[in-house]
């Protein structure tokens, strides 16, 4: 695509970046073909070829971004499939990244999406105001359909049925691997995870050290920023991928570190990122470091689980539960990761099925369920359907967004992944499944003779 920059503006880091992207695109069009909004939509301007022109117009005539840009760019689920399938290697994530803190530095949104948008990145990234906000969400659900504004009813219907207690072991300290010696990481706690469900950071820890890892809850770390920094709150979200960059770099000087382990994908995308998000800042070599370092959980348990992991007896009785897997958007396409965890569920013993069209979103995407919710609903829809197809005993995913998003809609229990390969190791039973007889009645608890 050729683009008129003029070299004032490619003065701007951003705008040199967004320009090299931009130069990139050749207008195939091979993204309209997995992008999820224009699978539902069908407007060329909700693909990522569309937006792609919006944002080169705004950005190329450095003009005040108009409401139907605005909305376009809105309406994009940052799901990244587009990245996938170009043949170019357009980095979509970069450039509308850029565009929205463009967006957010030079457009007045109305007061109703201003106070919404600022209520989310006041209170999403931070645990206990979030447990507080679902308290409140959880009193006023019984109300949703009274409400006049659709977001808000989507905020009153995220709460979940039970609020889990806090977890001890998210707060900050060392765990002893059960295997001394093979590695030592330290494990991002997150953030809404931790009032969302407390099950998916204690399983991980029990997981890897059973398989040999020290793991380390650092002092300072907390929120990776990807709520804000979608939202293009820089400032915001910086500051809190700093806060991580420095707590990380203290563990390295510490003891040093073979890992940051992050068990919600769509934090992973964004700390892989760091390395982008500080260049040419004084915490740059940091963040680089810290970006090499970040690695799925799905990564590092390939590299600890051995074949003699799992006894044979819990194989061949996990052969007789049906896991349907769930490819998160950030882990599949903004991380590239799409067979590890199938091929960990695989070693356990599980049949592991995956739905059709699984390359598309289910619509949770960060905050998208809450400020797109009929888009997002859509998504959900047609994702349930797929899953459903399968008739699965579990749904197993990685991102914590996602099960929110999909357990909403199914009565088939969903877990994380690392749930069950801790169920499989010699760990408890997923407390998400401690209701579902029909399992227990076909599945011995052979887990408590290891």
């Amino acid at each position: 695509m050729q683009t008129t920059f003029t070299p004032a503006q490619l003065e701007d880091p951003g705008t040199a970046r967004a320009n090299e992207i931009l130069r990139a695109c050749v207008h195939c069009g091979f993204c309209t073909a997995t992008c999820p909004t224009y699978q539902v939509l069908g407007d060329e301007l909700d693909s990522p070829r569309g937006r792609i022109y919006l944002m080169k117009d705004m950005l190329e005539n450095e003009r005040v971004p108009d409401a139907k840009t605005v909305k376009h760019i809105d309406r994009c689920l940052s799901c990244l499939a587009c990245m996938t399938t170009c043949p170019s290697g357009v980095h979509y994530m970069h450039l509308v990244d850029h565009a929205r803190a463009y967006i957010e530095k030079n457009y007045k949104r109305p007061l109703s999406e201003r106070a919404l948008r600022w209520i989310l990145a006041q209170i999403l990234p931070y645990p206990m105001r979030f447990r507080v906000a679902l308290l409140g969400a959880k009193i006023g659900r019984p109300f949703a359909r009274f409400m006049p504004d659709a977001r808000l009813r989507a905020m009153l219907e995220m709460a979940p049925a039970t609020i889990p207690p806090v977890s001890r072991n998210d707060d900050p300290q060392s765990f002893a691997p059960e295997v001394p010696g093979r590695m030592r990481v330290v494990l991002m706690t997150g953030c809404a995870q931790k009032a969302l469900n407390t099950d998916i950071n204690d399983a991980t820890i029990r997981l890897l050290t059973r398989l040999g890892a020290e793991v380390v809850v650092a002092e300072g770390a907390g929120c990776c920023g990807a709520l804000t920094h979608h939202m293009g709150k820089e400032a915001q979200s910086h500051a809190a991928a700093a806060k991580n960059i420095d707590a990380w770099h203290a563990e390295i000087a510490r003891g040093g570190l073979d890992a940051i382990v992050i068990n919600t994908s769509g934090c992973g995308t964004t700390v892989k990122d760091y390395g982008h998000m500080f260049k040419g800042t004084g915490r740059a070599d940091k963040a680089a470091t810290v970006a090499a370092l970040a690695r799925d959980v799905s990564e590092v348990v390939m590299d600890l689980m051995d074949d003699g992991a799992v006894t044979d007896e819990i194989k061949a009785t996990n052969a007789e539960i049906t896991v349907a897997y769930h490819a998160a958007c950030s882990l599949q396409h903004g991380q590239q990761i799409k067979t590890h965890p199938k091929t960990l569920l695989k070693r356990a013993g599980y049949t592991v099925a995956e739905p059709a069209d699984s390359h598309l979103c289910c619509g949770s995407a960060g905050t998208y369920n809450l400020m797109q919710p009929e888009i997002s609903g859509q998504l959900k829809a047609r994702k349930l359907r797929t899953i459903e197809a399968i008739n699965p005993d579990i749904i197993a995913a990685g991102n914590i967004g996602c099960m929110m998003q999909i357990g909403s809609g199914t009565d088939t229990p969903i877990v994380h992944t690392v749930e069950l390969l801790d169920w499989a190791t010699g760990g408890p039973k997923p407390p998400a499944l401690s209701g579902e007889t029909h399992l227990a009645d076909r599945i011995p608890d052979l887990r408590r003779q290891l």
